[in-house]
């Protein structure tokens, strides 16, 4: 089969969700296309570009999932709708891949066009919402960082040492409102109402 560079990404795809960033490399990419390592070198000239292409494909699906969910609101939605669609599609979108969240993290960086999408149509969203040019970017930077960060910690690895029904017990009755606020709502639940409260924070630079 023809190595192209979309084979590469998908492969480079797969090898991340199992090394991880700092385990990452070309060499591993080449063995799971069973090619040696300088035929990729013609698509891809190092990992660090291998990974900004990564990052834009994360970015590109998570655009295009803003996109069909935009699409499936009302008529008379209010920004507040609009800026909470696009955030579950992004956070949908990138929870399909182990990684994704640090890959979308990094995006901006590398000026990836797939994460200057999201940024443009979201700025586009709280311009028309009346938020004041000075406050937009921070406000949309707001949103998406929460995203990543919140997709960081259901993609983060489980604890290197077992947490038996005693520990949770014991730290349960040190710490029981911080365990009666975690167990308090489903995760999607918990996701929308964190939301709404970026919204409502937001909606006070509104004149």
């Amino acid at each position: 089969m023809k190595l192209t560079a979309d084979r590469i990404i998908d492969a480079g795809m797969t090898v991340f969700a199992e090394t991880g960033y700092h385990g990452f490399s070309i060499r591993q990419v080449a063995e799971r296309l069973h090619v040696h390592a300088g035929s990729l070198y013609y698509h891809v000239p190092n990992k660090a570009a291998l990974l900004q292409l990564m990052a834009d494909r994360v970015a590109r699906q998570a655009y295009d999932a803003g996109t069909a969910a935009l699409a499936q609101l009302p008529g008379q939605d209010s920004w507040q709708t609009r800026v909470t669609a696009q955030a579950i599609a992004v956070r949908q979108s990138i929870q399909q891949h182990p990684g994704g969240a640090i890959m979308l993290a990094g995006s901006p960086k590398t000026l990836s066009p797939g994460a200057l999408c999201l940024m443009e149509r979201l700025l586009d969203t709280l311009a028309e919402a009346g938020v004041p040019g000075e406050d937009r970017g921070t406000a949309a930077d707001a949103v998406l960082s929460h995203v990543t960060g919140y997709v960081l910690q259901e993609q983060s690895e489980p604890p290197a040492m077992p947490v038996t029904g005693e520990d949770i017990a014991a730290l349960t009755q040190r710490f029981p409102r911080t365990f009666t606020a975690a167990a308090a709502h489903h995760p999607d639940e918990k996701f929308t109402r964190s939301l709404d409260l970026v919204c409502a924070g937001i909606a006070t630079l509104i004149p």
